[in-house]
């Protein structure tokens, strides 16, 4: 049985999800059959054949008849900017990777008009049926989920990362700075924004302080962690490869080679690609195309005076959309 899949906007990671379920041979079962974005076929499939960050496309990507052809496979393409006016055809699973939607109205639309279920690409709003973090809750996924999230980037990859320090040694209090490249909220050069007068400023001409909501986002996941974190995001002028900077307290106290072995001992009893490590003297660029949710680099973690100090690379786009679909391989376990 596969699972039928559409992808509802077509941008960084809705064609991450696509190009990511075909270089890992179509995920046990997966198939992507329908996109729908506003640009039109010809753009489409353009990008989906050229990427500036991942490079190349690995198979052959054709447009024929207004749809995708990739090795064999049809992917019908829609142009419809409406959810309420959208018809797919049979799928399983909507992946809302548009950006646009967060809130559980939107995410019926698309189950009234076909969808089986929907995965938001982002927190989205808290009622939704389960928010998951592959690796640390996902096995918590109610039978009966119909709306689902994936969190965000930085939840996915901070939030393996504090459960495992957390279970060793025992979070008191923690701040995490996210050092992440430019998003496309952000303009090239100088131009309106209608929220954040910072977020006028050019993204590739400076560092730029933007607010963020980890700390909730990682409550949502760990309850128990609510209080005990703040959080700050800076964007930084490269177009992808993220890191976060983690200064922690422990009720245990542990040196930075202890920190440094619970990250190994556990990393390996994670699913594949949740927990990495390296001890490599690496740069962002490094990172790029990886698709484990976190690297802690382990030269980087450092202990004084009872503060312990931990830096993690993460891939913001790949790592992310390996992720959605490791979500989506459960689900159709779930119902296999």
């Amino acid at each position: 049985m596969t699972l039928r899949v559409a992808i509802n906007g077509y941008g960084r990671i809705g064609r991450c999800v696509l190009r990511a379920a075909y270089e890992a041979g179509r995920r046990n079962g997966l198939r992507v059959v329908a996109v729908n974005d506003v640009a039109d076929p010809a753009t489409l499939a353009h990008l989906t054949r050229y990427d500036s960050t991942h490079g190349r496309f690995p198979g052959e990507v054709e447009l024929a008849g207004g749809n995708l052809h990739i090795e064999g496979d049809v992917i019908e393409l829609f142009q419809e900017p409406d959810v309420a006016a959208l018809r797919w055809p049979e799928v399983d699973l909507v992946m809302e990777c548009s950006g646009a939607f967060h809130d559980v109205a939107t995410a019926r639309l698309h189950l009234e008009n076909g969808a089986g279920r929907v995965l938001f690409s982002q927190p989205a709003q808290s009622d939704v049926d389960i928010t998951v973090v592959y690796g640390v809750n996902h096995e918590d996924i109610p039978a009966d989920a119909t709306v689902l999230s994936n969190a965000s980037c930085t939840t996915n990859c901070i939030v393996p990362v504090l459960k495992v320090l957390d279970d060793a040694f025992g979070l008191e209090a923690g701040a995490i700075t996210t050092i992440h490249s430019a998003m496309n909220d952000q303009p090239v050069i100088d131009s309106f924004h209608d929220s954040d007068l910072r977020k006028t400023r050019s993204a590739m001409q400076s560092i730029i302080p933007v607010d963020t909501a980890l700390a909730r986002g990682i409550a949502r996941i760990l309850p128990e962690m609510a209080g005990k974190l703040e959080a700050r995001a800076i964007r930084v002028p490269t177009v992808n490869v993220s890191a976060m900077d983690v200064s922690l307290r422990f009720v245990r106290a542990a040196g930075a080679d202890e920190v440094n072995d619970a990250i190994i001992r556990e990393s390996r009893k994670l699913p594949a690609n949740v927990l990495g490590y390296t001890r490599e003297p690496l740069a962002s660029c490094d990172i790029n195309h990886d698709p484990r949710s976190a690297v802690v680099d382990l030269n980087q973690t450092r202990e004084i005076a009872g503060l312990v100090k931990v830096f993690i690379w993460f891939d913001n786009e790949w790592a992310y959309a390996n992720r959605m679909l490791d979500v989506a391989e459960y689900l159709h376990a779930q119902t296999s």
